[in-house]
């Protein structure tokens, strides 16, 4: 049985911050020195314009409502003679409000045709709250800071529907040399 020794716990508190005072400390002098990163890191969130339909997914999704899309809708003409015009949407405008986003990255998740991306980047601090809605032009300038997705593992079981895809290719590629056979077979025996 231990023996309950008045002022035990804070001699083992006060043994522990000697301890400490007396290691050397591992400051990181940031503006001078940038911290190292893992390489999947979450910064900001990057806008890959191109691939954005406009589709408002991301919008309504994001649970602080952060996201500010405007768009309009313009007339394609048709692609081929006697075709019929096409409407498609157009962005106007994409803004996420950093000072609200509470970077849960729902929104990436979401979005079904991968235009947003986590970025690395962490330094885009302003003096005045009101500046850190950033808009499309900044969120596609740090688009290109996105690092490449990680290589896929060759040990890995091919997915079905690649696989799928292949048997179908095999046996159309299988029946047209078939069909090329019995053609030519045919011309042969013509002659």
């Amino acid at each position: 049985m231990a023996v309950n020794v008045p002022g035990r716990g804070l001699a083992k508190g006060l043994a522990v911050t000697l301890r400490t005072m007396t290691k050397r400390s591992h400051t990181a002098h940031y503006p001078d020195a940038q911290p190292h990163l893992p390489p999947r890191s979450r910064g900001v969130i990057a806008l890959f314009e191109e691939n954005c339909t406009v589709c408002m997914l991301c919008a309504r999704e994001c649970p602080d409502w952060c996201i500010y899309i405007d768009s309009h809708k313009e007339t394609v003409p048709p692609a081929a003679p006697g075709g019929r015009e096409r409407s498609r949407n157009v962005l106007d405008r994409f803004a996420i409000d950093f000072a609200l986003c509470m970077y849960c990255g729902i929104c990436i998740e979401v979005c079904p045709f991968d235009a947003l991306f986590w970025s690395p980047e962490f330094e885009y601090a302003e003096t005045d709250i009101l500046e850190l809605t950033h808009e499309r032009d900044k969120l596609r300038d740090w688009m290109w800071t996105v690092p490449a997705p990680p290589a896929l593992d060759e040990a890995a079981e091919e997915p079905k529907e690649i696989g799928a895809a292949r048997k179908t290719a095999e046996k159309a590629a299988e029946k047209a040399a078939e069909s090329a056979a019995a053609e030519a077979a045919e011309k042969a025996g013509d002659e």
